[in-house]
């Protein structure tokens, strides 16, 4: 078991949705949080990455930090996306273990599954199969990170472990509009319909395929979690273990939004993956689970995109 108390605890990519969630779930604890400004340390360099680490001395590093972004990004960017990714891990780790850090927890994601993984996916799943290809870039570097932490733990005996999770949403989103992950995009899609009477809106694909969704919130509680009670060579996935069809979920957040037009599918366009959702048991079986509604998630999103609005659409 691992004590938060008294502790100083980094995180890494305080800024992004993830860090962000970190945040105001780590104000809740007897902690001390360290956090430091992109114009102040660059995590693509090692230098300025150890220098920061020794002078602050942390206990418990939260590796949230990515460069980030749907498939148009992935697939425009792939040297962008595999170097920095690969350049932020391996910097945070080493100088993790040079320092002498208690515990580092690094945050990964579902899309480290290869393409035809049973479903759901469970933490066997990992390096069976070719990774897919929108996102292969990305989700190489988040294998690597993985495996960064399990030899850092098998030649130093250094306590760092990973966490896979699920699709997210909720506050402190990116709604870039060609960046943005399919929450965010279909939100602002329903927002701007709404508020300029637009008869229908249009979602690609038949609406068929399945995905599973976990608030950004849910995600900080599991992760402040699995710090106090997880030790181990084996990554966890982070999720709902719930799909739903993107249809419903475009008829959620239409709901969610007040959007009185129709909803249209472009079947011309592609469904991906029938199925993608996330084993659980693991996380379920240490003592975790979701405790955030998708309804209940949807309608805290959308409250914080409105109060926000003006913000988000000027970065």
């Amino acid at each position: 078991m691992f004590s938060l108390k008294n502790k100083k605890v980094w995180i890494a990519g305080h800024k992004g949705m993830v860090g962000s969630a970190l945040v105001r779930r780590l104000e809740k604890e007897e902690c001390d949080i360290l956090t430091v400004e992109r114009s102040e340390v660059d995590l693509t360099n090692q230098a300025q990455v150890y220098s920061w680490m020794e002078k602050n001395k942390p206990d418990l590093v939260f590796l949230a930090a990515a460069k980030v972004g749907g498939i148009h990004a992935n697939s425009t960017y792939p040297a962008s996306f595999i170097y920095e990714n690969l350049m932020i891990e391996c910097n945070i780790i080493h100088s993790a273990y040079q320092v002498g850090v208690e515990k580092l927890v690094f945050l990964g994601s579902s899309c480290i599954y290869p393409t035809k993984a049973p479903q759901p996916m469970a933490e066997s799943a990992l390096l069976t199969g070719p990774f897919e290809p929108t996102n292969e870039w990305y989700a190489m570097a988040k294998t690597a990170g993985i495996k960064l932490c399990q030899a850092y733990r098998l030649e130093h005996n250094c306590d760092f472990i990973s966490a896979m999770p699920t699709n997210l949403y909720g506050i402190g989103d990116n709604f870039h509009p060609q960046n943005s992950h399919v929450p965010a995009a279909l939100l602002a899609r329903f927002h701007d319909a709404k508020k300029t009477n637009l008869p229908d809106v249009t979602v690609w694909g038949t609406g068929t395929p399945t995905r599973e969704f976990l608030f950004v919130d849910d995600l900080a509680d599991a992760c402040v979690f699995i710090a106090e009670s997880y030790s181990d060579h084996a990554h966890v996935n982070v999720g709902t273990g719930k799909d739903i069809s993107i249809g419903e979920f475009a008829g959620l957040i239409k709901e969610t939004v007040g959007y009185k037009g129709e909803l249209v599918f472009d079947t011309s366009k592609p469904d991906g993956m029938m199925r993608k959702v996330m084993n659980v048991d693991k996380l379920t079986e240490i003592g975790w689970s979701a405790k955030t509604e998708l309804r209940q998630g949807l309608e805290i999103y959308y409250q914080w995109f409105c109060d926000n609005i003006d913000h988000l659409r000027a970065v």
